[in-house]
């Protein structure tokens, strides 16, 4: 298994022999490489068996070092990254033709971001390179908010993981870029829409494609549990599945049934608090997919705030 530890210089180390690296970041875990090596960048996709079409996010450690990475930088994301930047924002820029189109699959703008975390943050600064860093999971399973989380997917697969603690976000970034020279958003993720309207007013929201996405996370079927995940109204779902003898677990946003034993069900919040189910939603859902049931049971968040990301991430679950 990976060596799990806070050595920034040895996780540097490895990264410039063109190694992979587990890292932590406010959203989740990434899988790191040097991202002007194709080599290291080929080497994501053949350890999280990742389809080569669905493009990876660069990570920099600030505007300035952005810029050197891209063509142009339009205003209005200037602005967003200005507001947001270290944070839960990937924008999508016109590429300079130093990034390999394998990080971009082949298209001409790359997702670049500044993640906020002072441990990963602080590799960045010491890095030449940027990283290329989708999230540390078999391409497709649910994503990883602590360092055992790479550990128990990708650690017979990369050297070294560095332990930034648990995610304090848990939800992926967010992904905007321009069309026609208006405001898209192509992934919800750890930034709100509000806070993006704030500053550039309405935006477009086009969050999936079935193939050929445009942004890395658009693939309809993604962050998926390897048990079968089903979206409906609890109450309903329970009492069908116990007269029917399955063997469930349930996943609820706040409540808690009497029904279920203790250790099959899980509460994202019993406060009803959508960025405290954001930030738990993926280690319970690994939680649940590693007990003894045989589906998963779930609801659909209050469609507001953070709660509208959380449910593109239950509905992509529950896309099998």
């Amino acid at each position: 298994m990976a060596q799990i530890g806070k050595d920034l210089d040895l996780a540097k180390s490895f990264l410039e022999k063109g190694e992979l690296v587990g890292i932590p970041t406010e959203t989740v875990y990434g899988l790191a490489g040097n991202a002007l090596n194709s080599g290291a960048v080929a080497s994501i996709f053949e350890t999280k068996n990742r389809p080569s079409f669905d493009p990876l996010i660069l990570h920099t450690s600030s505007l300035k070092r952005a810029e050197e990475f891209v063509s142009e930088f339009p205003e209005k994301l200037k602005i967003l990254a200005e507001a947001y930047w270290p944070g839960p924002l990937t924008l999508l820029l016109p590429k300079k033709s130093i990034v390999p189109d394998l990080v971009t699959s082949g298209l001409d703008r790359v997702a670049v971001r500044v993640p906020n975390h002072s441990l990963t943050l602080e590799l960045l600064e010491n890095l030449e390179f940027p990283l290329a860093a989708p999230s540390a999971n078999p391409f497709g399973y649910i994503s990883p908010t602590r360092p055992e989380h790479v550990n128990s997917q990708l650690g017979d697969k990369i050297p070294y993981i560095l332990d930034g603690g648990p995610c304090q976000v848990g939800l992926e970034s967010t992904i905007v870029g321009l069309e026609n020279g208006s405001p898209v958003v192509y992934r919800l993720g750890g930034l709100e829409v509000f806070e993006i309207e704030k500053l550039l007013g309405e935006v477009l929201i086009k969050d999936h494609s079935s193939s050929n996405p445009s942004a890395p996370g658009q693939l309809e079927s993604h962050y998926s549990p390897r048990k079968p995940f089903v979206l409906g109204y609890l109450r309903t779902l329970i009492q069908e599945k116990t007269a029917s003898g399955v063997n469930f677990g349930v996943l609820s946003f706040s409540e808690t049934f009497s029904e279920v034993a203790k250790e099959k069900q899980i509460a994202l919040s019993p406060n009803r608090n959508l960025p405290e189910a954001a930030q738990n939603l993926f280690a319970a859902m690994r939680k649940l997919d590693e007990s003894p049931v045989d589906l998963i049971l779930s609801e659909l968040m209050p469609e507001i705030g953070l709660g509208r990301a959380i449910n593109d991430r239950l509905k992509r679950a529950a896309a099998k």
